[in-house]
């Protein structure tokens, strides 16, 4: 997979996150916790965009 590819993979599943935790936010019914892992998922997938954007592909 090419770095462009992935990075396009990353953005479609960064934005699924959004919607995810968007939703999730809208339902009271929610669980914190739940809430908590959405958002820590988005931005650990956040942070592999800007890796590769940046052209650092280690940890």
């Amino acid at each position: 997979m090419t770095i462009q590819a992935h990075l396009v993979e990353l953005e479609r599943k960064h934005k699924l996150l959004e919607n995810e935790l968007h939703e999730a936010l809208v339902h009271l019914s929610t669980d914190d916790l739940q809430i908590v892992e959405l958002k820590r998922r988005k931005l650990l997938v956040k942070d592999q965009i800007e890796r590769l954007r940046h052209g650092d592909t280690l940890h």
